[in-house]
């Protein structure tokens, strides 16, 4: 008890001592005016409030302006993706329609009823009226037209051909007598070709083409290079070869003549006169370009043309005629010119046998005006005529008689002849002719080619160059036709290669397609009146005084 009660007037005490007013604190003031105070403390809540309003705003103003360049932003990304993928489509509608025109260009062979009829499905066709809508002579004027100017104009063909064939052989026997078998080129015998040897000649004069091969002397040998082969060549040469001058065991190039005592009046034709013989394996070639192994056109055309001349002084004291060059540019061209004025024209070109088979590379041929010069002197045309030949006469066999195939040609080519003395040559050629018949002995049927349909086919073929023409593309028949017979016996690099176009020179010279495609239209609207007027008046055989020539 005493002590609850100490407790008690403890806490009293404590209580008493700590009272403020009992004993004050030291620098404890009381305010004067705890209002005023008060007061100012609001206002200054007041002004912190308004500050925190206006950072507020502040803030979500920027907020908004952010989200507005983030949304432009977005926008013009956007609007690039669209513009990008529209370019890619846009470049890719661009390479498909391309690609479809190409393809369209080269594998369609859509029939054509106006041209084709029939069942020939497989022939192009054309687009509207064929032939601008110019018609031919019908059936009994092209008939009458052909069997008293044409055929009646080269009825002396064989004649011709076989006096020409015995000069010739006895020419290159002159030749081959002045030779040296150890030296000199080794001259074989010739091969007739072209329009003479297939029947289908209508120009006057009569004009013989005949290939002469030649080889090297032993221990040389040629070896071809095609353009199809390995090595890279630019468009406007395929169709073209070079022709590499090796020895047959595979050495270097060495010259006989150096180990072979040649007499005084001898001249190896792998040297000039006043050449000396270099060491073995580094001499040149005289028939092979400078500094090269490849043979050379212009060496070969010179070689050739100085052994015919001196052929032709040993036998012309047995011949009542004069043999004169032609063309200067054409090592084989020459001139019969008899005593009564009167010239017979022929053409023994050199030749080269690519391998063991029937093509030849050819030193020259006449130039069409769409071709211009050589871009190298090395570079030697590939030939075909010997497989055409071959070709025309294997398929005469399985036509009825009398098939109107070469009828077709005839008239053909001597229109286009006709034509090109009115306006000057264009770029299209009796070659071109030959190779759209070509083309159409190979989709027609046999029996479409009776003398009978001389009209209908004469239209086809016409058509079939027309069409060609209007797009620039006529293919090279032997060239990457898979088409061909096997029995044609063509080389598989040939077969193989890619289709050459003949009219390719079009496409680069615009100027030349105009003036073809104006002088075929032209031929065509002529046609009718010019095929009247010979069958009623048929002209008699005038053979025109030779140009000014180079006599041998």
């Amino acid at each position: 008890m005493a002590m609850g009660l100490f407790r008690v007037c403890l806490v009293v005490v404590t209580a008493i001592i700590n009272h403020p007013l009992l004993f004050p604190r030291e620098n404890a003031t009381v305010p004067e005016n705890e209002e005023e105070i008060i007061r100012k403390m609001q206002a200054h809540q007041e002004k912190l409030q308004l500050e925190q309003l206006r950072l507020e705003e502040e803030v979500a103003r920027l907020a908004a302006e952010k989200e507005v360049l983030k949304h432009v932003a977005e926008e013009g990304r956007q609007q690039n993706e669209t513009r990008a993928a529209w370019d890619l489509w846009s470049t890719l509608c661009m390479i498909l329609f391309l690609m479809i025109e190409v393809w369209r260009q080269d594998h369609q062979e859509g029939p054509s009823p106006e041209c084709l009829g029939g069942e020939e499905d497989e022939l192009p066709g054309l687009g509207g009226a064929p032939l601008q809508g110019l018609t031919l002579p019908n059936k009994a004027t092209l008939g009458h037209f052909y069997e008293h100017c044409i055929r009646g104009a080269t009825a002396d063909a064989a004649r011709t051909r076989e006096f020409l064939e015995g000069f010739v052989d006895d020419l290159l026997e002159a030749l081959r007598s002045l030779c040296n078998r150890d030296t000199d080129m080794e001259v074989e015998d010739f091969i007739g070709v072209d329009s003479m040897y297939e029947n289908w000649q209508v120009d006057r004069p009569l004009l013989c083409h005949l290939f002469v091969p030649f080889t090297p002397p032993e221990p040389y040998r040629f070896h071809p290079e095609l353009w199809c082969s390995s090595r890279s060549v630019p468009l406007d040469r395929q169709g073209y070869g070079q022709i590499k001058v090796v020895r047959a065991d595979g050495d270097t190039l060495s010259c006989i003549c150096g180990k072979t005592k040649l007499g005084e009046d001898m001249l190896c034709l792998l040297h000039g006169r006043n050449s000396t013989v270099p060491p073995c394996g580094d001499m040149e070639n005289l028939l092979c370009a400078t500094d090269s192994m490849y043979l050379d056109t212009m060496q070969v055309m010179k070689w050739f043309q100085t052994a015919l001349t001196r052929a032709w002084h040993g036998i012309a004291h047995k011949y009542e005629f004069d043999l004169a060059f032609g063309q200067l540019d054409s090592p084989g061209s020459l001139k019969i010119r008899f005593r009564s004025g009167k010239f017979m024209p022929f053409n023994l070109i050199p030749v080269i046998q690519c391998d063991d088979s029937d093509l030849y590379f050819i030193s020259d041929l006449p130039r069409e005006p769409s071709e211009g010069t050589l871009a190298s002197s090395t570079d030697w045309l590939l030939s075909f005529a010997v497989y055409e030949r071959r070709f025309l006469k294997t398929t005469l066999k399985a036509l009825p008689e009398g098939a109107c195939h070469l009828s077709c040609l005839q008239i053909a080519s001597f229109l286009l002849s006709k034509q090109s003395r009115l306006t000057g040559p264009s770029g299209l050629s009796s070659y071109h002719l030959k190779t759209a018949l070509l083309h159409l002995l190979l989709r027609r049927r046999a029996a479409d080619w009776k003398a009978g349909q001389l009209d209908a086919r004469l239209h086809e073929l016409l058509c079939f160059l027309e069409k060609s023409l209007l797009e620039k593309k006529l293919h090279h028949f032997f060239i990457g036709n898979r088409k061909v017979p096997d029995a044609m016996g063509l080389p598989q690099a040939v077969l193989k290669a890619e289709p050459l176009n003949l009219f390719r020179p079009f496409v680069l010279q615009r100027s030349l397609y105009r003036k073809t495609l104006d002088s075929f239209y032209e031929m065509l609207k002529n046609a009718p009146a010019l095929i009247s007027e010979y069958s009623l008046h048929v002209p008699l055989d005038h053979a025109s005084l030779p140009q000014k020539a180079n006599v041998l």
